[in-house]
């Protein structure tokens, strides 16, 4: 697949999520609830107006794709990619929190409990994350048993066995050193089981077989880490002007990274060992599979 097919998908996928994001993910569509909770909405604006690359929701319409879905299945793929942003959303809210990594900047702007209060910064993350499992009860021209198994896999993500977990790993390693197979072990629950679910929610919408589910999620896999890895090396090459959020953070909160543990050439290395992983977990797919091929390299070369 040539950049510029690659890159008007991405614009597709991104347009189809942020439009949604504003339909729905706000108190918009509750008129009710928005008269009392008038003085709450700003902040929830506020939290969805960047939202940021879409990588996850470009992840999923693209493993929907590799599945044989057309692209008529992707007005029934926007809800599942508008509620794994709003996951994802609510997740760096929290994350941003002086309980947690205490930032001051995300997306090139204050983080919201900076531009609120913490209180309020909590309360929308709280929303967020509920507003995305009514999103996909919500989601049409599926079946309620793809919706069912959609609520789970997110939920799975998301939970205690999944980001939450993997936030509380991070959160206790702080300051203590870590081997490699441990720091794998913690991204691939804070940052992978995201990534992976959503594969996930792809392939169930395209009704994948439970081989190809099985392939597109050790591609998330996969991936989930590479991003990770690649989310190091940044932190510690790119500026607090390019990434949008505070460079340096992980060795001036003495974190072990990939980078810490590898050297930056070594790091680069494992990137480059996760991308041929997934490229071969895509190898009993043609080439409806090219979109995720190429958004693997887009994780791995990022510069931002």
């Amino acid at each position: 697949m040539s950049d510029a097919l690659l890159a008007e998908f991405m614009a597709r996928c991104r347009e189809r999520c942020e439009a949604g994001l504003q339909a729905h993910g706000g108190l918009g569509d509750q008129p009710e609830l928005a008269r009392g909770l008038a003085d709450f909405e700003p902040a929830v604006r506020y939290a969805l107006e960047t939202s940021g690359k879409c990588i996850r929701p470009c992840l999923l319409y693209a493993a929907a794709r590799a599945a044989g879905a057309g692209p008529e299945l992707d007005s029934a793929l926007d809800n599942p990619a508008c509620a794994l942003e709003l996951i994802h959303t609510y997740s760096l809210i929290h994350d941003d929190l002086p309980a947690m990594d205490d930032d001051d900047l995300r997306r090139g702007r204050p983080t919201l409990h900076k531009a609120f209060d913490e209180a309020t910064a909590i309360l929308v993350g709280d929303g967020l994350q509920a507003r995305a499992f009514e999103l996909l009860v919500d989601a049409h021209a599926l079946s309620a048993e793809q919706k069912v198994s959609m609520i789970k896999a997110l939920a799975q993500a998301a939970g205690l066995g999944g980001m939450v977990g993997g936030q509380f790993v991070d959160i206790a390693s702080t300051g203590r050193p870590l081997q490699l197979e441990e720091l794998q072990g913690m991204h691939a629950l804070k940052t992978g089981a995201l990534i992976r679910a959503a594969l996930s929610l792809g392939a169930i919408a395209a009704s994948a077989s439970a081989s190809q589910r099985a392939a597109l999620e050790r591609y998330g896999e996969h991936i989930g880490l590479a991003f990770q890895v690649v989310d190091d090396i940044l932190d510690v090459e790119g500026s607090t002007a390019t990434l949008g959020k505070t460079g340096g953070k992980d060795a001036a909160a003495n974190k072990t990274t990939y980078v810490s543990l590898l050297g930056l050439a070594g790091a680069r290395e494992s990137a480059e060992h996760l991308l041929d992983g997934a490229l071969e977990a895509l190898e009993g797919f043609g080439d409806s599979a090219d979109m995720l091929r190429g958004l693997a390299r887009i994780v791995v070369d990022r510069r931002v």
